[in-house]
């Protein structure tokens, strides 16, 4: 299973890389939504081998998941790989300077189940596939225009 979206970000890359490594802001971002988040390893640096235990629920069931940075290649991007008991996903952000104040910025996620139980999740997932993909548009949009306000306010 596989999403993709870009958006274009009017701030330059540095910047932009900054928010997108701003892993406090993410933390808190999770806990208000009801998950928990414990950084096992690394700091606020974003540096390859920084990891993160994930716990929060999903269909009424709670999930745990392991984060970590395997590759970072500032100010162009970063690829996290995330670990449960039932699948496995890959997130690749990559960030393209259009211009010296523009930025694309470009994110893949992939994810493989491990488990029959997280086959048919994820057959459940791909069923409404593009309501999916709007979704995670939705929410790399959101990000963008986040960024943007941040830089410009």
């Amino acid at each position: 299973m596989e999403f993709t979206t870009r958006d274009d970000i009017e701030a330059p890359i540095d910047y932009v890389f900054d928010q997108v490594t701003n892993f406090a802001n993410f933390e808190r971002s999770i806990m208000r939504r009801g998950g928990d988040v414990e950084r096992i390893a690394g700091g606020d640096a974003a540096v390859v081998g920084t990891k993160w235990r994930v716990k929060f629920l999903l269909r009424g069931a709670e999930r745990s998941v392991m984060a970590e940075i395997v590759e970072v290649d500032k100010p162009n991007g970063l690829t996290f790989e995330i670990t449960s008991k039932s699948a496995d996903a890959t997130m690749v952000i990559d960030l393209v300077a259009l211009s010296r104040a523009r930025t694309r910025l470009n994110v893949k996620a992939v994810a493989k189940a491990k488990t029959i139980p997280a086959k048919l999740l994820f057959q459940s997932v791909k069923f409404a596939r593009q309501k999916n993909q709007e979704r995670f548009k939705t929410i790399v949009s959101g990000f963008a225009k986040d960024v943007e306000t941040r830089f410009f306010g």
